[in-house]
């Protein structure tokens, strides 16, 4: 039997001590001599000089170590709620995971985040209650924590002496400890009917299950993401991390896929070198990739909010790869299924691409939009220049920050997650490209539905040669955006087609509100052109021919013109709560969530607390984020996530600026394009 490859995610709220237990396990299989400090600034995986300064992750990173016969390539992740979507590309590319949770602080909100998301997706996951070296640590009560908020199908797989000092040591439950079978067989029976029927039994004092049958069906119901396996330990000491190494090599299933079938793979990080050169991190699924292939990549892995660029194929021709091992990434000729690599050459790539043909799960996304939004202001107005070819750097890191320009005011704007993630993106500016920058306010991002059908249609319009008729209907929640022909494809040039077609795509940023038009159908109704004219000499004449300009610039006008007949509403994004809090703080906990817009859906009461779930508008939430410690005397617990857009209540809608010619304004667009065109 071959080397088994595992591809493992570290995943934590901050603090955690993820990144330290990345350096315990590099330790124990011998890639490093030292473990580094996140205090010190020294660890494996924090190699940006601003994580090292702030002791947080901020962006993933991929070590290699080696577990007897299992090669393990780890991805360490940021635990903080404003670095999300960093931990989201992850997920995709994973075989298991690690979360780790603080013996001191409990389960803590993006925990919480976290958890329910490798649920859904039924990743692996394996839990680690950390730093029960610590003063305060109450291993006891996180298990209680994990079982009652996670997991319910949590099993703690040993217990913990002299936790809260750095005595502290970990006793592994034994096979023949009674009271650890019991539990064992609890959890599993939910899944399991045999075991279900022998637990019933042996609770009727008959011999209960083999240890052989129990162990088997937990390593079955880890690998499915059913049942959570819980170890505890401390990975500044080392107690109990041999335990989990034999956990990662018992319990979490290796990579699958073909070595000889299709090249299928998908891009989840992108990095620029010191001379400029990209190099995508990819999972490769599929196949095998060599240097000098020539593949096909393209955003069949696009974000939800890019559903409308799907589709998109370019092909370049592989100059570099490297793999992991031992901690570092080596270059190599090839990559096979099952690898993470890093691979130079494919010089458009972005994150979210499929490498080869898309992977089965490409059309599953997990990106929960940026609900923020700034303009970022340079310090000195020379650097404007300079300021957007950074941001463009890091919009290939980072998708979701979705830049946009405002040609008319000489300005650009960034999608954000929350103000940490802002101060990040000034220090990087600063430390990285010289770019000082300041930022406006920050403000929420909406998004604008159409609520009827609309229409427009223009004709050789001076000082456009074209037709163009465009349809404008509502689509379901999810759908995107649609472009459909009810007119001929051979009616006229396929260029002029796509032309129409993309600037749909690129004026639909902007509705009628300012907001990006999300969910419609827009349908070509009408078209028509000049085909080419020359004169006797046979030199093309552009005034008596139809160009893609023409239609480019003409489209923006009908779509406009069909939307506003449609007519749009502005919708905010909504994040689902969930707060935990003394039962005495209800009534005033209501009040405030009523202020705040806040919509609660269930409330429960469990002894002494209380909880409830609901929906609030995101612009609200920090502020509720605010208010909560002394509503509830700094006992209360607030978890947040994005969940929907719902439609505003605020009269007037919110609405923000224009950044293009303005084609809701006919006479001054008209005027601004004729200029260009002159």
């Amino acid at each position: 039997m071959g080397r088994r490859t595992l591809n493992l995610g570290i995943l934590a709220h901050v603090d955690a001590g993820k990144t330290s237990l990345t350096e315990r396990l590099l330790h124990e299989a011998g890639v490093i001599d030292e473990i580094g400090s996140v205090d010190d600034g020294n660890t494996q995986t924090d190699s940006l000089a601003l994580e090292r300064r702030r002791g947080i992750t901020i962006k993933s990173a991929v070590v290699s170590f080696a577990l007897d016969d299992t090669t393990v390539n780890l991805i360490d992740t940021p635990g903080h709620p404003d670095f999300i979507a960093e931990v989201e590309r992850v997920l995709s590319v994973l075989d298991g995971a690690v979360l780790v949770v603080s013996a001191v602080e409990g389960v803590q909100a993006q925990t919480r985040v976290l958890m329910r998301t490798l649920r859904r997706l039924r990743i692996p996951v394996l839990i680690f209650v950390n730093k029960v070296d610590r003063a305060g640590a109450r291993p006891e009560r996180v298990l209680r924590e994990i079982a009652a908020k996670l997991a319910p199908n949590a099993v703690a797989t040993g217990t913990v002496t002299d936790a809260g000092t750095r005595a502290a040591t970990v006793r592994p439950h034994r096979p023949t400890d009674p009271e650890y079978r019991a539990a064992l067989s609890e959890a599993l029976a939910e899944h399991d009917d045999a075991i279900l029927a022998a637990y019933v039994d042996y609770l009727d004092d008959t011999a209960p299950l083999p240890y052989e049958r129990l162990a088997e069906a937990l390593r079955e119901q880890t690998g499915r993401g059913l049942t959570h396996p819980v170890y505890v330990g401390s990975a500044i000491t080392g107690a109990g991390v041999a335990e989990l190494v034999d956990g990662l090599k018992a319990l979490l299933p290796a990579a699958s896929g073909d070595a000889d079938g299709p090249v299928s793979g998908t891009v989840f990080k992108i990095e620029r070198g010191p001379a400029g050169e990209k190099a995508g991190y990819v999972r490769l699924f599929s196949g095998t990739v060599r240097v000098r292939d020539v593949l096909p990549f393209g955003s069949g892995a696009a974000p939800a909010k890019d559903k409308d660029k799907e589709g998109e194929v370019a092909e370049g021709k592989v100059t570099g790869i490297a793999v992991f091992d031992r901690g570092a990434a080596r270059r190599a000729d090839e990559v096979s299924a099952g690898r993470i690599a890093k691979v130079w050459g494919l010089g458009d790539l972005r994150i979210g691409d499929f490498v080869g043909v898309p992977p089965e799960s490409a059309a599953e996304r997990h990106f929960a939009p940026p609900t923020l939004e700034t303009v970022v202001v340079p310090a000195t107005p020379a650097d404007r220049a300079a300021l957007h070819m950074a941001l463009t750097q890091l919009a290939e890191q980072d998708p979701l920050i979705d830049l946009r320009q405002d040609d008319v005011r000489g300005e650009v704007s960034v999608s954000l997650y929350g103000e940490v993630q802002k101060e990040v993106v000034q220090a990087t500016l600063a430390e990285e490209f010289g770019v000082a920058v300041t930022f406006r306010e920050t403000t929420t991002i909406c998004v604008e539905r159409p609520v009827g059908t609309g229409h427009g249609y223009e004709k050789d319009l001076d000082p456009f040669l074209g037709t163009v008729g465009l349809r404008v209907d509502p689509a379901p929640v999810g759908a995107g955006i649609d472009f459909r022909l009810e007119v001929e494809l051979g009616s006229m040039p396929y260029a002029f087609f796509k032309a129409v077609e993309e600037t749909v795509r690129e004026t639909l940023r902007e509705g009628l509100y300012g907001w990006q038009v999300a969910d419609c159908t827009v349908t070509m109704t009408h078209a028509g052109y000049w085909p080419r004219q020359s004169h006797a000499h046979a030199v093309f004449d552009k005034s008596m021919s139809s160009t893609a300009r023409d239609f480019r610039q003409l489209t923006p006008l009908v779509l406009m013109s069909a939307l506003r007949e449609a007519g749009t509403r502005v919708h905010e994004p909504m994040h689902h709560f969930r707060i935990d809090a003394p039962a005495d703080t209800a009534s005033a906990l209501l009040s405030a969530l009523a202020r705040l817009d806040a919509v609660p859906r269930d409330q429960r009461q469990h002894a002494a607390e209380w909880s409830v779930e609901g929906d609030v508008p995101a612009a609200r939430a920090h502020a509720l984020e605010q208010r909560l410690p002394g509503l509830t005397r700094g006992e209360g617990a607030l978890e947040t996530a994005f969940s929907h857009y719902a439609p505003t209540r605020a009269t007037p809608p919110p609405a923000r600026p224009r950044t293009d010619l303005d084609p809701l304004h006919r006479k001054e667009y008209l005027l601004r394009v004729a200029r260009r065109v002159r």
